[in-house]
């Protein structure tokens, strides 16, 4: 496959392996800047793989012949790259610092780093940028609050403000509603809402209907570690394919541009 123009990700013939388990083989996806996307699959169809590759993880099979590319480049300095492509993993909030305060969490993000140390610098202005993005997602009061104290969903918005502290090119959410309660899951989706409405280009992966929100029209479709199907949310998410995709009789609802889906 041949890939043309400038794109956000392109995997181009990737084989990958998690432990001796061999995952993608011959895998190829293209994701445009600024196409706004869902990836959607059942567990086990390569998603987390997909992310560890995205992250640097891990990497493709040395000598199969394949290649990544993010933001048009093969090569990347990872802590560069993480300032630019910011990856909202449920690995990243586990493995966070609890005792880091909430200003830090943000400032670290200047770093990617796992709360802020003692060689790092910033300045007044990068304190301030912090504060304001902060104040933009609802949580400026909890600046000096330990990460361990916090919720669930203010967790997650301190590590979406790390992230947009930089003012990434593009964001990925991995799941971005579990372990939410149903308040804090509409909460959390309205700021993703309004990032892609910003013009953010978002990659959201998920197994979960009600997370795809309206914005994004672009949805790929992921099956036992291969591209299943890919297009417009529209064709894509009907009961027959979605029954095909997760080998059961569903049947799927739309509502004012949200989905959710029962059994048949």
């Amino acid at each position: 496959m041949r890939f043309m123009g400038t794109h956000l990700l392109e995997l181009c013939n990737v084989t990958a392996c998690r432990g001796a388990t061999r995952v993608f083989d011959g895998f190829s996806l293209v994701i445009a800047e600024g196409e706004s996307t869902v990836v959607l699959g059942p567990n086990g169809a390569g998603k987390t793989t997909l992310l560890k590759l995205l992250d640097r993880e891990i990497y493709p099979v040395a000598g199969s012949g394949g290649s990544i590319r993010i933001l048009g480049r093969e090569r990347w300095n990872i802590w560069e790259l993480r300032s630019r492509f910011g990856i909202l993993s449920h690995d990243l909030q586990h493995e966070y610092l609890r005792c880091a305060k909430g200003l830090n969490v943000v400032l670290s993000g200047f770093y990617s780093s796992i709360d802020t140390w003692e060689h790092q610098e910033f300045s007044p202005g990068d304190i301030e940028k912090a504060r304001a993005v902060m104040r933009r997602l609802g949580i400026g009061e909890l600046a000096g609050r330990p990460f361990g104290e916090m919720s669930t969903g203010q967790q997650r918005r301190f590590l979406l403000g790390r992230a947009l502290v930089n003012d990434p090119d593009a964001l990925l959410f991995d799941e971005p509603t579990t372990g939410l309660d149903l308040a804090a899951s509409f909460r959390y989706m309205e700021t993703v809402r309004r990032l892609v409405r910003e013009g953010r280009t978002i990659v959201l992966v998920t197994h979960h209907l009600h997370e795809i929100p309206p914005e994004i029209s672009r949805v790929v479709l992921l099956k036992d570690g291969r591209v299943f199907m890919e297009g417009e949310k529209k064709r894509l998410l009907t009961s027959a394919v979605l029954s095909e995709l997760f080998g059961m009789r569903l049947r799927v609802f739309e509502e004012n541009g949200f989905y959710q889906v029962l059994p048949a």
